[in-house]
């Protein structure tokens, strides 16, 4: 059972004083955090940078890949979300995690949360450079450098960090529909034209899908929906965050599911059936860009390059504010220093927070730029794997913590979404985390030793998280206790497992 221990929330080491500011609450709607999540995983980045290499491998099956890497996500959110009824805590994973596998394993976590949300941010900066490079060039020919671009975009992403929560929903919202549209713009042009010899629905056939490149196919898909449980970051921000959350949860997965496979089997009907797989093996970074340029027009291939870089644009800006509010979380907790715990008087954001999380970003770019290294080969590819991994492995630890916690408390809910839908969801989330890690070179495109250098990132780091429970638990002992404890505002009290 859990031990509750009075402990007003201002005790706490890292909390806010009394009277500081704090995150501002019931800003959020389900649109509003659905746009952050939808918008970190960047849909037509992932269409037009992704897809292609998921036709060559799989063939015309490959949107059903997406459809069950959705599947699977839905069920885990099942689970996930009736625990968000319950947690009310701002640590997200690491707080479920906590709650249901204990401290030790919650602070491994916590690390891990870090890790995933940081590679995943940073990694994108050198995308950015090379996708800015690669408009620049095709709509001028001039070519520009990609150092000077991905620290603008530091700056830039910094700047939207540091301004209010409901400042980062406009933006995104904007941004997001502009990739989605043109998307859609490409899909009404290759129904109305009726595909390049006529629609086909044989992608959903069984011979199509039982194919031995269906196991890359899902490797990429469920890489295409990193991040989409960050709608519980933004618990305290949401409103009605019992209803909301969930319900973005619910929205972000569905969405990315179906919109993802439809984008895909679109560019399958664009080419036909016969010709997409050697299509993509010819260009596969050209692909959707001839597409929509045969059904649509040039402009329209102009401006899909140009909101390829506003959707890596949009993708930054979602992680980074996820990542405040974790580093947020954990310095409240007393675990990370106290100074990043701080909330800005006017824009209500964690701007101490969003300004060491920029300076971090800035020392790797530059630290891969003094290297030599390649922006989108070592800087994307090599920094953005361990944080992908990280996340998955994050999914997996809070599916497992789903059964455990609803063990320990009084509750009214199903057996379904307490042990059915988690169960399933950690064997579902087991069998991804394994074809990503078979099929690593795929992603990364690098030795032997470096794919092994950069999976064994993550088991460390998590591991790291068990001596330092050690640590505080001997030397701040207090800190420990409260970890991840529910918060003396909604309880009167603090729990921890």
């Amino acid at each position: 059972m859990p031990v509750t221990t009075p402990s007003p929330r201002h005790s706490d080491p890292g909390a806010a004083a009394p009277g500081a500011p704090t995150l501002r609450p019931g800003t959020l709607g389900t649109s509003d955090i659905a746009f952050f999540v939808v918008s970190a995983a960047a849909p037509l980045t992932v269409m037009a940078g992704v897809a292609p290499l998921a036709i060559l491998l799989g063939g015309v099956g490959a949107p059903v890949g997406y459809l069950l890497a959705g599947l699977t996500l839905a069920v885990f959110a099942v689970g996930f979300t009736a625990m968000s009824r319950h947690v009310r805590g701002a640590g997200a994973f690491y707080a479920y995690i906590t709650r249901g596998l204990g401290r030790r394993v919650g602070i491994g976590a916590a690390l891990l949360a870090l890790l995933g949300y940081n590679g995943m941010e940073i990694g994108v900066y050198g995308l950015l450079g090379t996708a800015t490079q690669d408009t620049v060039h095709a709509l001028s020919g001039a070519h520009v450098p990609w150092l000077p671009v991905s620290l603008a975009g530091l700056l830039l992403i910094g700047y939207g960090g540091y301004r209010s929560i409901d400042f980062g929903a406009k933006v995104l919202g904007v941004l997001l529909a502009a990739e989605t549209g043109i998307l859609v713009l490409l899909a009404a042009g290759v129904l109305l034209k009726g595909g390049a010899h006529g629609l086909s629905a044989s992608s959903f056939a069984p011979s199509h899908v039982l194919v031995p490149g269906m196991a890359a196919v899902l490797a990429f898909a469920f890489a295409a929906f990193t991040g989409f449980e960050s709608t519980v970051i933004y618990r305290r921000e949401a409103r009605d965050p019992a209803r909301t959350v969930p319900r973005a949860t619910y929205l972000a997965v569905g969405f990315l599911g179906l919109f993802y496979a439809f984008v895909v089997w679109i560019a399958i009907q664009a080419f036909g059936d016969a010709e997409v797989v050697r299509a993509a093996g010819d260009d596969p970074a050209g692909l959707f860009f001839s597409a929509i340029s045969t059904y649509v027009g040039g402009w329209a291939a102009d401006t899909m390059h140009v909101l390829i870089v506003t959707s890596v644009l949009a993708s930054l800006l979602a992680f980074h504010n996820a990542i405040n509010r974790y580093g947020l979380a954990l310095a409240e907790e007393g675990v990370l220093p106290r100074a990043l715990a701080r909330v800005h008087p006017r824009h209500r954001s964690p701007y101490v927070t969003g300004i060491a999380q920029t300076v971090l970003g800035a020392a790797v770019v530059l630290a891969f730029a003094a290297a030599g290294a390649d922006p989108y080969q070592q800087l994307l590819l090599w920094v953005n794997t361990p944080g992908m991994l990280g996340l998955l492995v994050l999914q997996l630890l809070a599916a497992l913590a789903v059964p455990l916690y609803f063990r320990r408390v009084s509750h009214h809910e199903g057996v379904l979404r307490t042990v059915v839908a988690p169960v399933t969801a950690a064997v579902l989330l087991s069998a991804a985390i394994v074809l990503v890690v078979t099929h690593l070179d795929l992603f990364t495109g690098a030795s032997a030793a470096v794919n092994t250098a950069l999976v064994a990132v993550v088991p460390l780091i998590f591991l790291a998280g068990f001596p330092l429970a050690c640590w505080l638990r001997r030397h701040r002992p207090g800190v420990y206790e409260r970890f991840a404890a529910e918060p003396a505002d909604d309880t009167g009290a603090a729990a921890a497992p």
